[in-house]
């Protein structure tokens, strides 16, 4: 019962409040992760739901940590996103579609074809008007640039661009001979053997 209450009014109030920098913006953005909080399947801290954000009845969305969905965004069933993901506006992630195989059917009355759910990574960066197709799941550390279309999985710290998204850029890459992912796990291994040099005194010089 609550949670119902919570999903009629944010489609009836919440949902139309401002976003940043408008008047009213900052009770729009605490009322809004305020009600997903009650309404997703999981959401975790520190969460920010744009205006005009569309996810259904957010029953199977999970959001993680520090997380945005972006202003107009609509987002389907099935949806898992992860930590500290920025999304930009009008992004489309879509868990099914409509059946179109048969042609002497008219598409309308061929119904929805099987769920597939999406996977967003954490560290992801998400593009204006982005379309992500069923069943994609979007490696850590993914860059997806503005009106991509992704039909396909993205791997950890790549960077993504076109029609359909293809690999353009692997993040990373270059600062140590090796590609994307190898270097920053090279990186953050080096930082973490790194051990500190005690500075000693030096000798006295003799008379």
């Amino acid at each position: 019962m609550m949670r119902s209450a919570c999903l009629f009014f944010y489609y009836a109030f919440a949902q139309h409040l401002p976003t940043q920098p408008m008047p009213g913006w900052r009770l729009g953005y605490w009322l809004r992760a305020a009600l997903v909080r009650r309404i997703f399947k999981r959401c975790g801290p520190a969460v920010l739901i744009k205006h005009g954000a569309y996810f259904g009845s957010g029953s199977d969305v999970e959001l993680g940590a520090r997380s945005q969905i972006g202003h107009n965004a609509r987002i389907d069933h099935d949806v898992v996103i992860g930590d500290d993901v920025l999304m930009g506006p009008d992004v489309v992630m879509m868990s099914a579609g409509h059946a179109y195989e048969d042609p002497t059917v008219p598409i309308n009355r061929q119904g929805q074809t099987v769920r597939r759910p999406i996977h967003v990574g954490n560290d992801v960066w998400i593009g204006t008007r982005v379309v992500v197709l069923p069943g994609v799941h979007i490696g850590d550390g993914a860059v997806v640039g503005a009106n991509a279309v992704v039909t396909r999985d993205v791997p950890p710290y790549a960077v993504v661009a076109g029609v359909p998204a293809k690999v353009v850029h692997m993040r990373g890459a270059g600062k140590s001979g090796l590609p994307g992912r190898e270097a920053v796990q090279e990186r953050r291994e080096g930082a973490m053997t790194i051990e500190p040099v005690l500075l000693r005194p030096a000798a006295r010089r003799r008379a």
